[in-house]
């Protein structure tokens, strides 16, 4: 048996030498799949439309082979020899006589949830509402049903309309997956309904006849009248749909055409089933129509017969063929179709109407909330948040009573020496000056450090040219439950906190005040760096752009330290070799067990996605005696050094990041963590490895690179207050805020 596995694993290891060596090119499709699902801008050339076999550049579904070749051929590499293609074709073959024939996945049909504009009965289409609170209640709802039944999506589609991108958000939060790739297409988009948007059914009905106005509804071919593209809601005049050709932008469809848009995405949502991924498409009433008109090959007399509640999710299974699998008897299916319903339609909604019934009955209500608390918090967390709330309470009302304390039956008073008595009182103290809780991702106060370098550091203070000056924005996350306890957090994935969702929307109205409009947004797979985006996006009503989600940039992986208090581990370890840990540019903390809680690779919902770290060949023998079968596990990190942190980060910036979007003169947001952003500017900025440590990046503050002047900038808030004194960048400033390479043309703009 131990034979079978070690010459299975040399002939794998042949087979992945690409990937064994340093950051390679190939990149996981969900993951990082910009140029072939990321809604990148194409000209017309290289979206040629054809009506058998019909898809743009950003829909592609690429293999992992596929993708390779297009990056090596992007990037200039060589194509392998004819031997390495042999030793690798040998490979495939052992790996695939090992495996399983994967079952096709499962499709999840939503419909999104009650907008602002559906509430008022108004001809919504493809203008951009929110969703109304109802709306969000019925996305939870969703996400609560396919937690109760077991589903787990791998992938999801949604169109680029507002309503249905946070349609997906609430379901992804509910369900705990906001690390899941999200493909935003136009093809997913509500029907257009012309020069109707924005007008009132009622009103309408009285003006143009109830029967006219059913038959542009509920007909299959009937157009409303079309708006001219003089609209100011003419989609072509929407940044979002700039990579459309003219012909690709309708000004009115009927039902069926919605559904032929539609078509052509099928292909490759039917391929991520093929590979065994469940999807969830997350989209609009008649959008889901043409989905199911497909999978079920409904004629066009029956398909408007078919009807998607809102918050119920649908769902389709498929045999080995890709035929769809009926539901059983007593399934909650709907005529002309062979999908479920994972809930009785109807009891959501009166549900809720017994909920507004109750609040129109009883006062007040309506006005009664829950405390907003932040979600997912660990014992830990709590246990600690509440010592501290306790010693701020001592702190604040403990001198009131000093005098007046009466004499108690206990074994009498307790007499400290001065040092003990200094000890208790700085811990009393919300400020402990020693506390140097920068140096890990930890709480960036805004009060400026005593011991900054005595050079003279001037700050950028304006934004760029917004029409001529290519950007990268950087954003550290909001402050969380961890930092707000000084804990080591690492890979360990806590949300938000409050005044981290607060730090997250002040940057995005901050961005959104100086004019910006990015193109492509990248973040780390982490909750609370994915959460900050979000936030950021939304504040800018910028929801449409492609988010790409990669673990490189992750912060820094403490081991065995993630969770604990720089207390806890002083007490464990002692204050010195706490110190080395915290400083050492190099020096690594200990290493976490691969069978602990804190192992990325214990996490199965992640580990599917990674697809450029090597093979482990102590962790697949390991893991392939448990599982009595092979099993092949990736070398995940078990604790990193700065150095580690910064040797995944800057090759991602470097060999993904620029070819791909900085050097087409896109404008990019990162949203990610301190020790990540470090590594980036340390590599823009030029700042010493010995000076790292001395740099902290406040949360929620952008840092604005210029790409044309190479300088770190930040933008004007309107206090006037000098950002060196409102915020904390340490003594490494001075690397960080270096002039700006201006030549003598050019002009700054401070506005």
């Amino acid at each position: 048996m131990i034979k079978t596995i070690v010459f299975v694993f040399l002939s794998l290891t042949i087979y992945f030498e690409p990937y064994a060596h340093g950051f390679v090119q190939l990149q996981q499709r969900h993951v990082y799949s910009l140029s072939s699902r990321g809604e990148l801008k194409v000209t017309p050339q290289e979206n040629e439309f054809t009506d058998d076999n019909s898809i743009e550049e950003y829909s592609r579904c690429l293999s992992p082979k596929e993708e390779k070749a297009q990056i090596n051929e992007e990037l200039g590499f060589k194509q392998d020899s004819r031997l390495k293609r042999s030793l690798k074709s040998m490979g495939r073959a052992i790996k695939s006589s090992f495996q399983e024939r994967k079952s096709p996945g499962t499709l999840i049909l939503v419909r999104g949830g009650e907008s602002l504009y559906s509430r008022n009965y108004t001809f919504t289409g493809w203008l951009d509402p929110d969703l109304t609170k109802d709306g969000v209640l019925q996305m939870e709802h969703s996400g609560r049903l396919l937690l109760e039944s077991g589903f787990e999506p791998d992938v999801i589609y949604t169109s680029r309309l507002k309503r249905a991108i946070n349609s997906c958000w609430a379901i992804m939060q509910e369900i705990n997956t906001p690390f899941l790739p999200i493909y935003k297409s136009w093809r997913l988009n509500e029907r257009h309904y012309g020069s109707l948007q924005g007008l009132s059914k009622k009103k309408t009905a009285e003006e143009f006849g109830t029967k006219t106005v059913q038959a542009w509804r509920r007909s299959l071919k009937a157009r409303p009248p079309p708006m001219t593209q003089a609209d100011m809601t003419f989609p072509g005049n929407d940044r979002k749909y700039s990579d459309l050709l003219p012909e690709q932008i309708p000004l009115s469809e009927s039902l069926y055409d919605c559904m032929l848009r539609t078509e052509p995405l099928w292909k490759f949502i039917k391929k991520d089933l093929q590979k065994g991924d469940n999807v969830l498409v997350v989209a609009h009433a008649n959008t889901l129509r043409g989905l199911a008109k497909i999978i079920d090959d409904i004629g066009d007399d029956e398909i408007v017969d078919v009807r998607f509640p809102k918050g119920v999710p649908f769902v389709y299974r498929f045999d080995t063929n890709m035929d769809v699998i009926k539901p059983q008897e007593k399934g909650l299916s709907q005529i002309h179709t062979n999908g479920e319903f994972l809930e009785k339609p109807g009891l959501l909604q009166k549900a809720m109407k017994s909920m507004k019934e109750w609040d129109s009955q009883v006062p007040g209500s309506e006005d009664i909330a829950l405390p907003k608390v932040a979600k997912r918090m660990t014992t830990v967390e709590n246990a600690l948040l509440k010592l501290k709330e306790e010693k701020e309470f001592y702190s604040t009302v403990g001198n009131q009573f000093e005098d007046n304390v009466e004499e108690s039956d206990n074994d009498g008073e307790v007499i400290l020496n001065d040092y003990s008595s200094n000890v208790l009182d700085s811990n009393l103290d919300e400020k402990d000056e020693d506390s140097d809780r920068f140096s890990f991702e930890e709480y960036s106060s805004s009060e400026k450090k005593d011991e900054m370098s005595d050079d003279e550091v001037s700050v950028n203070v304006g934004a760029p040219r917004l029409v001529d000056d290519p950007v990268v924005v950087f954003i550290r996350h909001g402050r969380t439950p961890h930092n707000k306890l000084a804990l080591f957090t690492g890979w360990e994935d806590p949300p938000l906190a409050i005044e981290g969702e607060e730090d997250a929307k002040w940057a995005g109205r901050l961005l959104k005040k100086h004019g910006f409009e990015f193109d492509v947004v990248y973040t780390s797979w982490l909750y609370r760096a994915i959460q900050t985006a979000w936030f950021v996006l939304e504040e800018m009503d910028q929801l449409s752009l492609p988010m790409i989600k990669s673990w490189r940039l992750n912060e820094r992986h403490y081991g065995s330290l993630t969770g604990k208090s720089k207390k806890m581990v002083a007490n464990i370890h002692g204050e010195e070799q706490l110190k080395r840990w915290r400083r050492g540019y190099k020096i690594r903390p200990p290493a976490v067990s691969s069978y602990s809680f804190h192992y990325p690779g214990n996490d199965k919902r992640r580990i599917k996605y990674v697809k450029d770290i090597r093979y482990s060949f102590t962790e697949t023998i390991c893991r392939s005696f448990e599982d009595r079968k092979l099993s092949l596990h990736r070398k995940f990190p078990k604790c990193e050094s700065l150095f580690d942190c910064m040797n995944r980060s800057i090759p991602f910036y470097t060999e993904r990041i620029v070819p791909e979007a900085v050097s087409k003169g896109k404008r990019v947001l990162i949203t990610s963590h301190e020790n990540a952003i470090r590594g980036i500017l340390m590599h823009l900025c030029e700042i010493p490895e010995e000076c790292m440590n001395d740099l902290h990046l406040p949360n929620g503050v952008p840092l604005v690179y210029n790409v044309k002047r190479k300088c770190i900038s930040l933008l004007d808030d309107g206090t006037g207050e000098d950002p060196l004194e409102k915020y904390d960048f340490g003594s490494a400033a001075q690397y960080l805020f270096r002039p700006c390479e201006i030549a003598d043309d050019e002009d700054w703009y401070t506005g």
